[in-house]
């Protein structure tokens, strides 16, 4: 598969290209032992808090379960552009397990980099990530579903539905799609790996569904809560958001979009490295979108949408 046209190098000006070579010899990322931390930690502390479940108690590892699923997520999005080795093959063993449920890692790779065509971003025919709605889509809408997807543009709403929307559409889209044999194979590990947790550990399947992988995805979802807006330039559309140190890591700095955008291909720990050498640059560049974290965010649109579920760019339906 060839990259998207983001990931190629004659889409970066000058100054970025320079600084990406300047990196690119650092022996951090040469040698990406932080990656091979992450996935050992994330890995180990999965296995571990599923070992010592009893011992731990059930509100205390049903969080950190939480936690490890969420950041699993994050890591599966590191493996997808190529970290911690060039192998695509060996990459996609740290990432094939289905801890999060939802999604197999195919199917997240394929659409994600399809996703970094930036020109595309938001669309909604043409995005595989926008969480914007077509006037089509919407006028076909009974209002119950169109109550929801309003919610969903708020901060809260986004962790409470976000997820049961993102997965519908999803597993909705599945049946249709000719690659059924991926998700049978995502299918049977879940099934045994559900099943293994039951009889090994007495977590329940459905528990482990509605109590660990859901509250995951809300988690992991906060980060793409307003991550993409609508603008005229495409480069305007992607956020540059400021986190503490918490959901930074959690989010493996991806929460710097703008700057992943750009340089897809450059490791999660250098992203603050790049950001701080160009920040005024990189400001300007995304036109103001600029968020000084998810705090903001949820005091602003806890309950307050932040725009409109329908793209404003595309042309109403004739009534």
């Amino acid at each position: 598969m060839s990259r998207p046209a983001a990931q190629r190098s004659e889409y970066l000006d000058a100054a970025q290209r320079a600084q990406v070579m300047s990196e690119r010899g650092r022996w951090v990322w040469l040698g990406e032992w932080p990656t091979w931390l992450l996935i050992v930690g994330i890995h180990g502390g999965w296995w571990t808090t599923v070992a010592y479940w009893r011992e731990l108690g059930t509100p205390l590892a049903t969080v950190l379960m939480v936690w490890w699923c969420a950041w699993y997520l994050s890591l599966q999005h590191e493996l997808i552009h190529g970290h911690p080795t060039r192998k695509a093959w060996l990459n996609r063993l740290f990432g094939t397990a289905p801890l999060a449920v939802w999604y197999p890692y195919a199917l997240y790779r394929d659409s994600h980099l399809r996703h970094h065509d930036d020109s595309h971003l938001t669309l909604p025919a043409l995005d595989t990530e926008s969480c914007y709605l077509s006037p089509r889509d919407w006028a076909a809408m009974g209002r119950p579903l169109r109550a929801l997807y309003w919610f969903n543009k708020t901060f809260w709403g986004r962790l409470l539905v976000g997820p049961a929307l993102a997965i519908g559409a999803t597993w909705s889209g599945a049946l249709r799609a000719p690659r059924r044999t991926m998700w049978v194979g995502h299918f049977a590990m879940l099934g045994v790996m559900l099943w293994w947790l039951d009889t090994r550990y007495g977590i329940a399947p459905l528990y482990y569904l509605l109590a660990i992988a859901y509250p995951a995805q809300s988690l992991a979802m906060i980060r793409s809560y307003y991550e993409h807006r609508p603008a005229a330039h495409h480069k305007q559309r992607i956020v540059l958001n400021e986190a503490g140190p918490v959901l930074r890591l959690l989010f493996l700095n991806n929460n710097l979009h703008l700057v992943h955008h750009d340089l897809p291909s450059l490791p999660w720990y250098l992203l603050p490295r790049v950001f701080r050498a160009r920040r005024a640059h990189y400001l300007a560049r995304s036109g103001g979108f600029h968020v000084a974290g998810y705090g903001e965010l949820m005091r602003r649109h806890g309950f307050t949408p932040v725009d409109a579920p329908v793209h404003p760019h595309l042309a109403p339906v004739a009534s």
